[in-house]
Parts: structure tokens; sequence; C-alpha cells
């Protein structure tokens, strides 16, 4: 999830009910081809993994569900408190993607859901790598997605509105090829107990990142057997396909 300045609030925490509600639960059944081919095979049974930028704990119960010890981390306070309600069985801890630090080290590290996109330097992206990097035991695999500029291309620029009982949405997408920045307005209207609406908005920054970049922040990390694949060629067969790549490496 995104990451503003050390102690700085998620923009996902004004929109944690909406996020969780419906930005997460049509991922996992989609990305779990790729992380049979990608993930799974390289883990003992039982191991210990690190779920990185996990948010309400969507891939974090796919992971407890088969039989994984996980702990998992984000930035957002507010998505957290969903995580650690609906995944018991884990751990959650509020942190910093590019400055954590655990005692434990994990025997596997997976994060999902483009959210290595929300971070938005080069830096800040290298600093990540070598937080998750220092968590792993020695050869352990780390795996993740990102968004690429072709995915960010899409015609964002209507808004799209999604209208339930106690809940309208409205999402907004946009993006800047000359900075590869991405900004992503959210409106959120949630009827209260006394039968009034609750207006919430954020504003969610992402950046997309070209491959050789990605690449030289995993080596400078220290992470070696860096591999490349797009969602398609990892299996992945649904909508998140498009645009979206899988890298794998080992620490």
């Amino acid at each position: 999830m995104p990451y503003p300045s050390s102690g700085g609030d998620s923009p996902y925490d004004a929109i944690a009910g909406l996020y969780h509600q419906h930005w997460d639960n049509w991922f996992v059944p989609q990305a779990t081809p790729a992380l049979e081919r990608l993930f799974f095979p390289r883990l003992r049974p039982a191991a210990k993994l690190l779920d990185v930028c996990c948010g309400s704990g969507h891939m974090t119960r796919e992971l407890a569900s088969r039989g994984y010890r996980v702990t998992g981390i984000d930035n957002s306070a507010a998505l957290l408190e969903y995580a650690r309600r609906e995944v018991r069985q884990a751990r959650f801890v509020h942190a910093d993607v590019r400055e954590f630090r655990l005692e434990e080290k994990f025997e596997g590290a997976l994060s999902t859901f483009d959210s290595m996109n929300h971070l938005l330097s080069v830096e800040d992206l290298a600093s990540a790598f070598a937080s998750v990097h220092a968590a792993l035991e020695p050869a352990a695999p780390f795996v993740f997605d990102m968004n690429t500029e072709e995915a960010y291309r899409l015609d964002w620029t209507h808004w799209t509105a999604e209208v339930a009982e106690e809940s309208v949405s409205l999402v907004q997408g946009r993006f800047d090829p000359t900075t590869r920045c991405v900004e992503t307005e959210v409106i959120w209207f949630v009827r209260t107990g006394n039968g009034f609406w609750e207006r919430r908005r954020s504003i969610v920054p992402q950046r997309c990142f070209e491959e050789k970049e990605v690449h030289a922040a995993l080596e400078a990390a220290a992470f070696r057997s860096v591999t490349c694949r797009t969602a398609m060629e990892a299996g992945v067969t649904g909508e998140i396909g498009y645009g979206r790549v899988f890298f794998s490496c080992i620490a």
C-alpha cells in the first residue's frame, strides 16, 4: 500500500472499508495460478512467510489456509484492523516497507496486487527490497507483481461508479506518461447509523517502473536469480493479466 513520509497516514486509511469489500477479493483467485507456478512449489509445508504490503489480509488468508505461518506488514493501520479481524491465525505488523526490521527470519516473501507500484521512486523501491531481503533466510524466494505502463495507459479518464445499499463509490485514475506517475481518486459515500451519508475522499498515488530499474534495485539489495514474466506467461488468465508482470528471485 502507499508509503508517505515515515509516520504519516496511508491514503488507504480513509477508504479501508471500501478496499476490503470491493478492491481485493477478486484478485486472489486470478493470481493464484501464477503463484502455483512461481511461489508455492518452492516452499516447504508450514513455512514461515512474510506477506509484504498485506492490506486487509486477502492474500494472507489464502496463505494461512494452506498451512503457512504468516506475518503480514502494511503501512495502513485501518487496513490492518480488517486483517486482524479476518485472519486471526496470522500476525500483523504496522510498518513502513522501506525501513521495517523484524527479529525473526522468513522462508519466503510475497507481495501482491501491484503493491510495489505504490512506492514512488527508485530509491524507495530499493529500500523496500533491502528491508525484505534482510527479513529472509538465505535462498528464500521473493515473488511480487507490478503493473507496467501498458496497464496505466488504459482509459481511466472517466469516472466509474459502484452502487450498493449502504455505500456508493466513484473512482477515476490519471496517468502522466512523462513522470510515469498515477493518481487514483476515490470518493466514497457511506450510509451512517442515523440515516445520513458520510463522504470520504482519498487520492492513491502509484508509479510504474521500467523492468531494468526493478532488476537493478533487486540486485542492489543482493537478490539473486531475478526473473520477470508477464502475468499471462505466469498463468494468469483473468483481467488482471493485462499490463502486469511477476518478478521472482531468491535472497
